[in-house]
């Protein structure tokens, strides 16, 4: 399995990257915020020869504004990743099952030569989705052992912890599976 490490405004604009593979980096949040470290974050991650992912926190309602903010705003480079963030947000609500569904479809008409997957955690994905639809695979949550979620489904990427900074793991027999995968390769 491989390493990699999820980051957003909360984290610096530099970090370390030593073993790493891959780095999600947030892009935005419903319909007007972008990460003011999204450059700086990302300059990073290329730098260190990382594959690269972008995420968006997804909000209720609008969902193809959103879709089309975070394509907007959201790096683009062959070899990219995209994310879908499902999760309940500050205010105590969640982007239902249709809405998610209906995110990760635009983004990928939008963005038809890159990989669009669902990061959600454990609670999420076995409570309240019923599709079991996350595009081109999930990122799943769960902070157990490394490459052990508690789940059935297929996975691409888990993330097991969140201290002191999101660490995750790619399903991924090579850095070069990892990178064919993402159309990097």
């Amino acid at each position: 399995m491989l390493r990699g490490i999820d980051v957003s405004s909360y984290q610096p604009h530099s970090y370390g990257t030593d073993g790493l593979h891959f780095v999600f980096v947030k892009a935005t949040e419903g319909r007007s915020y972008v990460n003011p470290k999204l450059a700086a974050q990302t300059k990073t991650a290329r730098d260190a020869d990382c594959v690269v992912g972008f995420y968006h926190f997804l909000w209720p309602g609008n969902i193809d504004a959103q879709a089309e903010y975070f394509v907007a705003k959201a790096p683009e480079r062959a070899g990219d990743v995209l994310a879908l963030d499902w999760e309940t947000t500050g205010s105590g609500t969640h982007a239902s099952n249709a809405e998610k569904d209906r995110f990760i479809r635009k983004v990928k008409a939008l963005r038809p030569d890159h990989k669009v997957v669902l990061y959600c955690n454990r609670d999420f994905w076995l409570n309240r989705d019923t599709t079991s639809y996350a595009g081109d695979g999930l990122w799943i949550a769960d902070y157990v052992s490394a490459g052990k979620p508690r789940i059935r489904a297929a996975w691409v990427f888990h993330q097991y912890t969140d201290n002191p900074v999101d660490k995750n793991v790619g399903n991924f027999p090579s850095e070069a599976a990892l990178r064919q995968w993402a159309g990097a390769a």
